[in-house]
């Protein structure tokens, strides 16, 4: 397929959004399973040198394997439906993942109320701080 030509699959954008993004990772594998699994998710097939894990409304974290220097920590954000949040918090449980009301890590082992929602952080395998949220973040 030639640079000009849509994806079949592809509806062509009518408004600018997020389509993918890279997340650095020791091992792609371990850490694209691990968000999956927290999730409720699956990985997708290799795409070239990238792991994908879909995250069901057209965006794709794509995990790459960062060979030189140490992993920056970056911040992830998921909004998850209200009635899936217990069972994320379950699976962080299970797998004996720490999870935190709050970015800096207090908290533990508690969830956030913010925006009439419920939220909590962890961090993935590499030190990324993860948060899911039942409510996005009123904005100014």
């Amino acid at each position: 397929m030639s640079p000009d030509q849509q994806h079949p699959h592809t509806p062509p954008a009518t408004a600018v959004r997020l389509d993918h993004t890279v997340v650095h990772a020791t091992d792609p594998q371990v850490s694209a399973a691990f968000l999956a699994e927290v999730l409720g998710l699956a990985v997708g097939a290799p795409f070239g040198p990238f792991l994908p894990v879909d995250l069901g409304n057209g965006v794709t974290l794509d995990y790459y394997r960062r060979r030189d220097g140490s992993i920056q920590s970056q911040h992830y954000a998921f909004l998850v439906p209200d009635d899936a949040f217990d069972a994320v918090i379950a699976r962080l449980e299970s797998l004996r993942v720490t999870y935190y009301a709050d970015p800096d890590h207090t908290g533990a082992g508690r969830v956030n109320h913010l925006f009439g929602g419920r939220g909590a952080y962890f961090s993935d395998p590499d030190g990324h701080n993860m948060e899911i949220i039942t409510r996005t973040y009123a904005r100014p």
